[in-house]
């Protein structure tokens, strides 16, 4: 579903991706804010999380605050859709031009640098000669990794609750909200029909990624009664009502190859290690933590920061746990501002 007020780029020579599957032609979806100045060196790339889309404005609204991080009186800002979403991108349900039907199943799994190569080459088109920022969070923090090492023109990169590399622990999140959607009877290997799909098993996916964006010292305030019981019930309906509208609005298959991308994000993959492929990148860093965050603990944000030759890191200490970064934006712009203060942004 193409979300409205963004735009469709077709890439139309081969792309071919790290596994070594390539498609005939690309679609990437994208919509922009701002206007390029003339020699189009204005440019901040917001990219999106797992179920997000081109539209940054509706769920990064934080970020386009009058004052913060972004101006558009200066800025020309653009947000792209991974291949393999299901809001404009090239993804499962696209038609595949050499056979003529939907890619379904056979749509590849691709890697969050696969992502980044496939944005470049909308960059390129556009004519964009520097990149002042690139900043994402969770999967968009994973890309913006990946932006700063593959990009010379990205002059800093803001990494917000992401790692280096997907660890077991989250794999083996990731994966069990996959078996779920395996287990619907609908599922068919991924060639379910679209009119309807394994619904039942993206909600209880769904409803195990709610479990770990948020903490439980916020699950324990939050359904918590008068006198410190907690509700079965309450839980049970914010889950269910957390997984319904999901299911609402994404794909399932699409579920399911962008967190089999996330699996494999390593920046160290064939650069030697993560320790060498971060200490030879020279792009200016932010990286940004949440203390309560249970999917990409703390520690896993120091870890890039020590290993970046030119970073600031910055925890952000509140109770929202992983999905903190959507949530508490007076925090996030305050130490974006300092940042673009410290580095000058405007002028590099």
């Amino acid at each position: 579903m193409k979300i409205p007020g963004t735009k469709n780029f077709e890439l139309t020579t081969p792309f071919e991706c790290e596994n070594g599957f390539v498609f005939p032609s690309l679609m990437l979806n994208y919509k922009t804010w701002g206007t390029l100045n003339s020699d189009k060196s204005n440019v901040i790339v917001i990219c999106h999380a797992l179920t997000g889309h081109a539209d940054a404005e509706k769920w990064f609204h934080g970020l386009f605050q009058q004052v913060g991080f972004i101006n558009l009186d200066e800025d020309f800002v653009i947000c792209i859709n991974v291949p393999g979403s299901c809001y404009g991108s090239t993804g499962p349900n696209s038609i595949n031009p050499e056979t003529g039907s939907k890619y379904g199943s056979d749509f590849p799994i691709l890697t969050i640098r696969d992502f980044v190569h496939a944005q470049i080459h909308l960059i390129d088109h556009l004519g964009i000669t520097s990149i002042k920022s690139v900043i994402g969070a969770s999967m968009g923090g994973m890309q913006a990794l990946e932006w700063a090492i593959i990009d010379p023109r990205v002059k800093s990169s803001v990494v917000i609750s992401a790692p280096a590399r997907h660890e077991a622990w989250a794999i083996g999140i990731s994966e069990a909200q996959r078996a779920a959607i395996y287990a619907d009877s609908k599922w068919n290997n991924g060639d379910y029909d679209p009119n309807d799909p394994p619904k039942a098993g993206l909600k209880a996916a769904r409803m195990m990624g709610m479990i770990t964006y948020r903490s439980h010292e916020l699950y324990s305030q939050r359904f918590s009664g008068n006198n410190g019981s907690q509700n079965p019930a309450d839980v049970n309906s914010y889950l269910n009502y957390q997984g319904e509208k999901l299911v609402k609005r994404f794909d399932p298959l699409s579920y399911v190859r962008l967190t089999q991308a996330m699996d494999l994000h390593d920046v160290g993959r064939d650069r030697g290690s993560i320790e060498t492929a971060l200490s030879n990148c020279r792009t200016k860093f932010l990286v940004i933590g949440v203390s309560s965050d249970l999917l990409y603990p703390v520690a896993e944000q120091k870890l890039i920061a020590k290993y970046l030759p030119d970073c600031l890191y910055q925890e952000i200490d509140t109770i929202y746990g992983h999905d903190g970064f959507l949530v508490e934006f007076d925090r996030l712009n305050s130490i974006l501002t300092q940042f673009k203060q410290e580095i000058n942004l405007q002028h590099v």
